[in-house]
């Protein structure tokens, strides 16, 4: 039987990802300013009350262009290849300012960056209610157990493996029937975004997984640097 011609039951229609409240808006989850243009034909979008969809925006444009002055070394704008983040720190000097500020650059010539960890956690958390809310049709309006960022580059060869593969030998049982993960485990139809564990939503800008076990875990890697784990216990 084709899992899609299977019901779908009240459980599925969530409110807001966010906040829980009446769903006015549909977002997009990732941002598009987190992304590449020309954007990916269809991306991903769950549904959001205007105030939640509109107070992500600050925040998601600081890591947009933290991301992008860390891996260019330079805040100045001509230096940048992303052209919206050209054009945000063209019109926002003071956030240059702030993206500046957050350069250290120690006796040895090697440079660390201290960003505000507030706004960056608040843009993992939006971005991993939404992943859960997309792909298991859950609402995680709750506080996660952990929230964890750090460059790829930083992980051990062992902790690299590790959370790239995600689940492997756990065994979850099925995701509830209607939502896209348990499409995915159908095998009805196959994802042409996914490489093994993970949705690639732009090559080398964004990619994802969820998996279920005793904890609902969302992993993502922004622009091949920044590995972000967002972590809930449900045992």
């Amino acid at each position: 039987m084709d899992p899609r011609q299977l019901c779908i039951d009240e459980r599925l229609r969530l409110g807001c990802v966010y906040c829980g409240g009446e769903p006015d808006t549909r977002d997009h989850v990732p941002s598009k300013i987190l992304l590449d243009e020309p954007f990916p034909a269809s991306l991903p979008v769950v549904p959001a009350c205007r105030e939640c969809n509109q107070s992500f925006s600050l925040d998601e444009e600081y890591l947009s262009c933290l991301l992008e002055v860390v891996l260019k070394g330079s805040v100045d704008p001509q230096e940048l290849e992303h052209a919206r983040v050209r054009d945000i720190l063209t019109r926002k000097p003071s956030l240059a300012d702030r993206l500046l500020d957050a350069k250290h650059v120690d006796e040895n010539e090697e440079i660390t960056w201290q960003p505000e960890l507030e706004r960056v956690r608040n843009v993992l958390l939006k971005l991993a209610r939404g992943h859960v809310a997309y792909e298991l049709n859950q609402s995680r309006t709750e506080s996660p157990n952990n929230i964890t960022a750090i460059p790829l580059a930083l992980l051990s060869e062992s902790d690299r493996g590790q959370f790239e593969r995600g689940l492997v030998d756990e065994i979850s049982g099925w995701p509830e029937i209607g939502c896209r993960a348990f499409y995915r485990a159908c095998g009805v139809p196959p994802d042409p975004h996914q490489d093994g564990n993970w949705i690639v939503v732009q090559e080398h800008q964004y990619r994802y997984m969820v998996f279920e076990t005793s904890s609902v875990v969302v992993r993502i890697v922004l622009r091949e640097y920044l590995a972000c784990e967002v972590v809930w216990d449900i045992a």
